[in-house]
């Protein structure tokens, strides 16, 4: 589905350090399973020194999830907890020789364990710095804070970069405003202009898509995974689109990607795709989930 780097593939299929640290003594829990990545990140730390001895996780996500995750225990081995704090979710994917732009999410999950697991061996109460924060996407519980911090240390300009880095915005949409208000505002303290001399900007137009037919949606539907068909046969798999039932899109993967360890995150990328060439929130689901529906 994505371009991902030799050292992406690597660390997914060859994970270095996955499993518990014994005598790891400082531990950071991030994210959830319902929202679909979760990271324990277990170090063990010299006291006195604060020097990083060890460091080993258990991840529940995709591919980039497990690779950044693995990268991550290689990054701090050897590092003080102080040079450690350093770290930026940027140096996580250079480190990876980059990750395709719909999986930095998972860079920034590794910077975030890495930070609650230093606060848990200092004795801190970590609250993601974030804790506070107005809740801005529902459908991910990702909060205001949380994307204004991901925006400034990344330098994001778009909606779409913050989907990519937050999956803020990747679900009902209903959220968009929200994040380009965030954005806005993260824009204008970058201006580093005095007001007196700051010309008004022209009022932007809006870019909704135009409401597509029935036909015209069908249409749309076929010509984004067709298009994407050709990359999924070169892994020697397949897909073919079942049923559309509103916002429920049944589809059958075939060949190697049936029943694929990454079946789940093919479909979320599949599903990103129509996303975007619909402009509407749609759900990819598996054939097999018609079938129960229909009993």
């Amino acid at each position: 589905m994505w371009d991902y780097s030799d050292k992406v593939r690597e660390h997914f299929f060859n994970p270095r350090n996955a499993g518990e640290v014994q005598g790891a003594n400082a531990v950071g829990d991030v994210g959830s399973i319902k929202c679909g990545d979760a990271l324990r990140l277990m170090l063990k730390v010299e006291p006195v020194t604060e020097m990083i001895l060890d460091a080993g996780f258990q991840t529940f996500g995709c591919g980039s999830a497990i690779a950044s995750s693995s990268a991550l225990t290689e990054i701090v081995k050897g590092k003080t907890l102080d040079e450690a704090l350093k770290i930026t979710n940027q140096d996580i994917a250079d480190y990876l020789d980059g990750l395709p732009p719909e999986k930095m999410h998972c860079s920034v999950m590794g910077r975030e364990a890495l930070q609650a697991a230093i606060a848990n061996f200092r004795g801190e109460e970590w609250q993601d710095d974030h804790a506070e924060g107005e809740l801005v996407c529902k459908c991910f519980a990702v909060d205001s804070v949380l994307i204004e911090d991901v925006v400034r240390a990344n330098g994001l300009t778009t909606l779409e970069q913050v989907t990519h880095y937050t999956k803020a915005g990747g679900g009902c949409a209903t959220c968009h405003e929200g994040i380009e208000e965030i954005l806005t505002k993260v824009a204008g303290e970058r201006c580093t202009a005095p007001v007196a001399e700051r010309k008004p900007l022209p009022p932007k137009e809006p870019a909704a898509k135009p409401r597509l037919t029935n036909f015209q949606r069908m249409r749309k539907i076929e010509e984004t995974v067709e298009s994407i068909r050709p990359m999924l046969q070169r892994d020697h798999g397949d897909i073919e689109i079942v049923e559309v039932d509103g916002k429920n899109i049944y589809v059958n993967l075939k060949g190697a990607c049936q029943g694929c360890m990454m079946e789940a995150a093919t479909l979320n990328g599949i599903q990103q795709k129509l996303v975007e060439a619909l402009g509407e929130f749609v759900r990819l689901l598996p054939a097999a989930m018609l079938a129960r529906k229909d009993h």
